[in-house]
């Protein structure tokens, strides 16, 4: 009953700092690694089989929804987004990239109100109270359908989003980064799932969602000032706004409060209530590999703004578009052209990742 009340009372210290989380995680990672006598593969191996569920239906179920979201992104692409952009008269270069966004923008508004709905409008409140998505774990419980159904439709888009972004998305610069980005995710979702370690994932999914719904919206703006072969002040003015509040967002939400509301629950709080947490390193190393990531993007937006208050950016757009120039593509399409079959000067191909291929969208 003590240890039931201690459990109960584990909080995360209102005065924590990235110093404090560093020493704090720092200190729980290496002391589990000591503690940690087999730590090899085939521990790791016993462990898997032990903790992790997974069926074969929820497999196929995963691998459908994925081929499925496919589909309803080259039909939506097809019949509702191509031909809105057309009816707006946007520029031909600009309407290419509208059903990306439009896409992208969709999805993550539906992931994460509903991520929110989850928070805090139903007994899963573990906003609030991180340490207690932990409390009372057990392995192999059953996962709740509102948050299975998360799960089916967080990993399918991950698993079809890794094929986009080698297939469908426009190649940018931090692409090789997204595809990995993209994995990492795909990897978090699936094993979270499998240890029933689902309730620290929506707090995960909640603090990256919401800065993708803000970017997608600001380059969506960013096509739509052009059209008609006109200049819309009032689309600027929303890209301009959007490009502040997706910056203050990724701070707030990614640097801020994703490694104090997740970070420090799963390094250190985790072993609190579960002293023997089964893939307590994998899970954290993934984490923190995320969190790199988020830094490394973030630089990206530091020296955008660094651009425009010198003056090097004379209107803000997009502050994470980085498209590849067109003599990139030259150099890229010439590296490729022993695999290509077809003759790159047909105007109807496009570049595509470095191919020179028809754009299957």
């Amino acid at each position: 009953m003590e240890q039931e009340h201690k459990i109960q009372n584990i909080q995360i210290p209102s005065s924590l700092g990235y110093v404090d989380l560093l020493i704090k995680s720092g200190e729980r990672f290496l002391g589990a690694l000591k503690e940690c006598k087999d730590c090899g593969l085939t521990s790791s191996w016993n462990t898997l089989q032990a903790h992790a569920k997974f069926t074969w239906m929820e497999i196929l179920c995963m691998v459908v929804c994925a081929l499925a979201l496919t589909g309803l992104r080259r039909a939506t692409t097809k019949w509702i987004f191509q031909p809105f952009s057309k009816w707006c008269r946007l520029r031909p270069k600009e309407a290419e990239k509208v059903p990306e966004s439009a896409w992208k923008f969709l999805f993550y508004c539906a992931s994460w109100f509903y991520c929110s709905y989850l928070l805090f409008f139903t007994k899963h409140n573990f906003f609030h109270d991180p340490p207690s998505t932990f409390r009372g774990w057990t392995s192999g419980a059953d996962v709740p359908l509102e948050i299975a159904l998360l799960y089916l439709v967080q990993g399918s888009f991950y698993a079809h989003s890794t094929y986009a972004t080698l297939y469908l998305d426009a190649w940018r610069k931090d692409s090789v980064v997204m595809i990995l980005h993209h994995l990492v995710t795909f990897n978090l979702i699936i094993f979270s799932y499998a240890f029933r370690y689902h309730n620290i994932g929506i707090l995960v999914l909640f603090h990256h969602d919401v800065n993708d719904i803000v970017l997608e919206f600001s380059k969506l703006n960013v096509y739509f000032k052009t059209r008609g072969e006109t200049y819309h002040r009032v689309n600027s003015i929303i890209t301009e706004i959007g490009s502040v509040l997706f910056s203050v967002s990724w701070f707030w939400f990614r640097l801020y409060w994703f490694p104090m509301k997740v970070l420090y629950v799963t390094c250190c709080s985790s072993l609190e209530s579960n002293p023997d947490i089964p893939f307590y390193f994998f899970f954290n190393v993934l984490l923190f590999a995320l969190t790199l990531m988020n830094i490394y993007w973030f630089l990206y937006i530091v020296m955008f703004v660094m651009k425009v208050v010198t003056g090097q950016v004379k209107e803000v757009n997009d502050v994470r578009e980085y498209d590849i120039s067109e003599n990139q593509k030259a150099e890229v399409s010439n590296a490729f052209k022993d695999f290509s079959h077809k003759n790159t000067s047909d105007s109807k191909h496009s570049l595509v990742n470095g191919f020179v291929k028809n754009k299957r969208v």
